[in-house]
């Protein structure tokens, strides 16, 4: 199993010997998580909260801000103890029917998520420049480029963005509260919990879905993996310890965002009686109103854009994140990038289209209330995985962690069953579509969802806990492999699967001459972070690809052959070339699957793309 995020894999440095040096390396990625925490889903929920019941919900924004700080300190001792993210521990621990469905249900998060993303940025776009929401939507679609620029410059860049945008929201909302002049001694009493109607419920839990992500929670275990720390017990509690701080700082930074949006959306629109005020564009309209200040709509609109183009970058992250850990599949990251921006491009530009511009607010609402749905499907296997000894070792949660952890899922689980259950028994007398939809699709998909609920909470429990092994080649598979005569320092590129890397080093044997040859067995991880890294390879997942590429240089050992072993990140034809400057090779060779066009521009076409970077001979070698 590859590296998470490999192209940053362990690329920033911790060895410093200041505690603040220290501190300020291990900063950053809970700030590229708590984005997720502000991004223009939250906005809408947030405003409808304000409007319509006043300072009553800000409870929830905290309550749901202690959650978030919990949940994600545990997706980063997951990340920084196992060595894996949650989608990969879900990979190496899960069937692979249950990893599919995961999967499934993670990208349709993934795609609310990035609807979210599209109809705040577009929503931004047209309160500063009135360009219209259709427009905006398809603007959109261009972010990829602001991804990629961002990529060539490294991890600790992206962060120092990433924060630049969440200073100039938090700016913004703290210049709209001073304008709004809220009274905190009613405030206050927001952070009472109190008894809450079917539409404060829908509100809430929109409220929890918004601030607790399942993307995050995928994110942020593998976000950690970019620190470069000492693999030994002191090491990886230094690095808790730092990564808790940061999530503290970093969350509650989200939590002022939050709270300030209910607070304007009450101080403002709910005490002058326009509690119908649940859309992001009236909100808008009325602040330069009710403000009778030119300034605070022009805030408002700014600090929205920033929230949608931060909350673009992890959320590609996130997505590259989930594919290639559970099912493998590797994609460059602006086709994944497009294709999930269309899929949420396409059901906004329909709806729009059809409802109008005042359908925006409703569609931000479902997505985050769809989100907080699919949020126990990341929790849950998140905490059986941190209180597992086998896996946390030492780090396995503590009782107390527990008991508050899995209260607060269940605490989740019990508001989505009943939000789910009130929909169901409100609309399933509907004589029309609505109640046809719900007895045939809805309830039946409902009951699946809970039996699949059921099956990762205690599957774990009544069955021993099994850790798939990567490497499934055997001794005797490499026994069969024969040998043959050419050239000096020699490069193979291996990929990682033995049926295609036992034909590339059976066929290259021909060309090579036993004792004179150096074999270089190349491997490169490309997963999502790891478009930065280069060689920094200690990590278990790096180890067991270490232990493969070992096997075959057992086997060429034995044939009279010297090898060295070279494992790196990021683009694998960018990463063969540095090698091949670095170790003076003089012959390439790796496999060609002959893909086509579709295939070429999915995976990307090594090959060619390699010929323009060296001056070497290059040997493809065709592999079925």
């Amino acid at each position: 199993m590859d590296k998470s995020l490999s192209e940053v894999h362990s690329s920033v440095k911790t060895d410093k010997r200041s505690y603040l040096k220290r501190l300020f390396a291990f900063s950053g990625p809970a700030f590229l998580v708590s984005v997720g925490y502000m991004d223009p889903g939250n906005w809408a929920t947030d405003i409808a909260g304000g409007a319509q019941f006043g300072y009553k919900l800000i409870w929830v924004i905290l309550l749901a801000n202690m959650m978030a700080i919990l949940f994600q300190t545990l997706a980063a001792r997951l990340g920084i103890v196992y060595g894996r993210d949650l989608a990969q521990a879900c990979r190496s621990s899960y069937p692979k029917a249950i990893n599919f469905i995961l999967w499934i249900f993670t990208e349709i998060a993934i795609a609310a998520t990035d609807l979210a993303e599209v109809l705040g940025s577009a929503i931004g776009l047209y309160l500063l420049f009135g360009i219209p929401l259709v427009w905006g939507v398809v603007i959109t679609t261009l972010d990829v480029l602001l991804l990629l620029l961002l990529i060539n410059y490294g991890i600790r860049k992206m962060e120092a963005v990433i924060v630049s945008l969440v200073a100039m929201i938090g700016i913004c909302f703290l210049l709209e509260l001073l304008l709004a002049k809220p009274n905190f001694a009613e405030v206050a009493t927001g952070f009472i919990p109190t008894a809450m109607s079917s539409g404060a419920l829908f509100i809430a839990l929109g409220i929890i879905g918004a601030t607790v992500m399942p993307h995050n929670i995928y994110l942020h275990s593998a976000l950690v993996q970019s620190r470069d720390i000492e693999k030994t017990s002191a090491g990886k509690r230094e690095a808790n310890k730092f990564n808790l701080i940061d999530s503290a700082v970093a969350l509650n930074a989200a939590f002022f965002v939050n709270a300030a949006i209910l607070i304007l959306a009450a101080s403002v629109f709910f005490s002058s009686g326009h509690s119908d005020v649940a859309s992001i564009i009236d909100a808008h309209s009325l602040l330069g109103k009710l403000l009778g200040n030119s300034f605070a709509p022009f805030a408002f609109g700014l600090a929205l854009l920033a929230a949608g183009q931060s909350s673009t970058i992890t959320g590609t992250f996130a997505g590259q994140i989930i594919m290639e850990g559970f099912i493998g599949l590797k994609v460059r990251p602006w086709m994944r990038r497009m294709i999930t921006r269309l899929i949420a491009i396409i059901p906004a530009l329909i709806v729009i289209n059809l409802a109008g511009d005042r359908s925006v607010d409703m569609l931000l609402i479902l997505s985050q209330v769809i989100l907080s749905i699919q949020l126990p499907f990341a929790l849950i296997p998140l905490l059986h995985f941190t209180s597992s000894k086998e896996k946390m070792g030492e780090f396995a949660s503590g009782t107390k962690v527990k008991i508050l952890a899995w209260t607060s899922a269940i605490l989740i689980v019990a508001l989505n069953i009943k939000l789910v259950s009130d929909v169901v028994l409100e609309n399933i007398s509907d004589p029309g579509t609505v109640g046809l939809l719900i007895k045939f699709l809805g309830i039946p998909f409902f009951l699946f969802v809970v039996g699949m609920l059921l099956w990762i909470t205690f599957e774990p429990i009544l069955t021993k806990e099994k850790i798939q092994e990567v490497i499934s080649a055997t001794t005797a598979q490499f026994t069969s492999l024969e040998s043959g005569a050419l050239i000096q320092r020699v490069g193979i590129a291996l990929e990682g699967k033995y049926r295609f890397d036992s034909q590339i080093i059976q066929k290259a044997l021909p060309f090579l001459q036993a004792g004179k040859n150096t074999i270089y067995l190349m491997h490169c991880v490309e997963s999502p972070t790891g478009r930065f890294l280069g060689e920094a390879v200690d990590d278990q997942d790096a180890l067991r690809m270490r232990i493969y590429l070992e096997k075959f240089s057992d086997f060429l050992k034995k044939k009279n052959f010297k090898t060295e072993l070279c494992i790196s990140g990021g683009e694998p034809e960018d990463a063969i070339a540095k090698l091949v400057e670095k170790d003076a090779i003089e012959m390439i060779i790796l496999g060609s699957h002959g893909h086509k066009l579709i295939d070429d521009m999915i995976h990307g076409s090594t090959v060619d793309e390699l010929r323009h970077k060296v001056r070497v001979p290059i040997l493809a070698i065709p592999v079925n």
